[in-house]
């Protein structure tokens, strides 16, 4: 009775497939998330990936894969999913808007590195954000920081996008944030449908980035051609 539970299950994750739901900021996480250390968490994936490579067949006597769990594990724990540990977070200190800047800020073409959550392969693109200041601002070294602290995680675009809104809004005190993410998802471009040219669109508005003039100036920012 059980396997047929599982089985179940199993068919029940295949039919959602793609079909998510992406209004929720919370990345899912168990209560125990944290028990292991990060160096206990890279022992226990080592032998996993480990584990992985000899099932698939490989000869991890060759000089080429014997180091290969270790340097994914390390990789997995120190920096594709370092965005899981909330001390990791970045500190966004504010600071008064003594010049009086009340217009939109926008801080473009952002790199995003991230991992898709379906299948473990990455999200590559940029991420777009702008807020407009009630009175504080944010050194824009750290809306990079903050959007390549939530790429760090499996993601999906999705939440990816909201997540970095509502981090921006809590330390602005201020709901005038927005993000745009253009991204390709190696989910869809190297398996599946193998489609190579297709990428993803998300964008979250915010406050009075919900006004469609707001949402034209800052698309109009994006489109600018950056000359040195």
């Amino acid at each position: 009775m059980s396997q047929e539970i599982d089985i179940m299950k199993e068919e029940h994750i295949d039919e959602i497939g793609d079909n998510h739901i992406g209004d929720v900021t919370r990345t899912p996480l168990r209560e125990d998330a944290f028990e292991l250390s990060d160096q206990e968490k890279i022992d226990k994936i080592q032998g996993n990936v480990l584990e992985i490579m000899q099932t698939l067949g490989l000869d991890l006597t060759d000089d080429s894969l014997r180091g290969t769990p270790k340097r994914v594990a390390k990789a997995f724990v120190n920096e594709l999913f370092g965005g899981l540990n909330p001390k990791n977070k970045p500190k966004l200190s504010t600071f008064e808007n003594n010049y009086k800047y009340n217009e939109m800020l926008v801080e473009k073409n952002i790199v995003v590195y991230s991992t898709c959550e379906h299948h473990l392969l990455p999200i590559i693109g940029r991420a777009h954000v702008a807020y407009i200041s009630k009175g504080t601002v944010v050194g824009l070294s750290k809306m990079n920081r903050i959007v390549d602290h939530f790429s760090k995680r499996p993601q999906v675009q999705e939440r990816l996008t909201r997540q970095i809104v509502k981090a921006l809004q809590e330390a602005l005190g201020t709901k005038d944030v927005a993000c745009i993410i253009d991204a390709k998802h190696l989910c869809v471009n190297s398996r599946g449908v193998k489609d190579i040219d297709s990428s993803t669109v998300t964008a979250e508005f915010g406050g009075a980035f919900k006004n469609v003039d707001k949402q034209k100036e800052f698309r109009d920012y994006i489109k600018l051609e950056t000359k040195f």
